[in-house]
């Protein structure tokens, strides 16, 4: 199995929002460490052409979900600067099947690493908290895939926005801000922070715990978007979403050609 070309096929769908086969059709015994690999070599492809890394956003974490593909914890992906839109607008150029999800994310400026990390930490390296949007876009046909298949592709990595203002980690009890998300006028889909493995925090815990397996850490100005408060909803051109996370305000996104 040559990683290094499966990486370059990876990252050039990804670049050009072409859709692919599922790469454990042609490698069915690839494990999540080469998937990791894949995934490291992929984005390396990228921050060669000086789209730099920012921090690192986590999937599966619901209990849910880690039952439907059959693990017992989170996957985790990269973010570069090239995905943070700088305004609330996603423009289907690029993309395949996009789909949205509403996130916390948690601007660290003190490194994490380890895998004996406590609350507490996480909570004196967290300098604040925004509302996020991630858009996630799978490269594989009908958004089918396995585990490896995803973890290789970046967990779905797409975009992600956050919101303008961002809140001390005491503002709030997270695990109870309810996250209501409408569509063109319409609820489509509402949760609370606890949906993400109990509270937001404990997924800073465990993605510090799987980076520590190959040596990496979250680095002191990176962003960590830890994980979907509500089922993904599919959008197209022409969707105006609008997202209300309670007393941190409104995240809104037009969605464009």
């Amino acid at each position: 199995m040559d990683l290094k070309e499966m990486a370059s096929e990876i990252e050039e769908n990804q670049r050009n929002g072409i859709e692919m086969e599922k790469v454990t059709l042609k490698y069915p015994k690839m494990t999540v460490e080469e998937a990791y690999d894949v995934q490291s070599q992929t984005i390396q492809r990228y921050r060669d052409r000086g789209d730099e890394m920012v921090g690192w956003k986590m999937g599966l974490t619901s209990v849910a979900k880690q039952k439907s593909m059959n693990v017992e914890e989170p996957i985790y992906g990269r973010l570069t600067n090239s995905m943070k839109l700088s305004t609330p607008t996603l423009k289907m150029e690029n993309l395949i099947h996009p789909k949205v999800e509403p996130e916390f994310a948690f601007l660290i400026n003190k490194e994490l690493k380890g895998d004996q990390l406590q609350v507490k930490d996480v909570w004196e390296a967290t300098k604040e908290v925004y509302p996020a949007l991630e858009i996630i876009d799978s490269r594989y046909k009908n958004f089918s895939f396995t585990l490896t298949d995803v973890i290789a592709d970046n967990a779905s990595s797409s975009k992600f926005i956050l919101g303008k203002e961002g809140f001390p980690p005491e503002y709030t009890d997270w695990d109870n801000v309810k996250v209501t998300m409408f569509v063109n006028g319409d609820e489509v889909q509402s949760g609370y922070g606890k949906a993400v493995l109990d509270h937001p925090v404990n997924s800073i815990i465990e993605l510090s715990k799987m980076l520590n397996r190959t040596g990496l850490s979250i680095k002191p100005g990176m962003i960590v978007l830890v994980g979907a408060i509500t089922e993904a909803v599919s959008v197209k051109k022409g969707d105006y979403l609008e997202v209300n996370y309670e007393t941190l305000g409104q995240l809104n996104l037009n969605v464009t050609d």
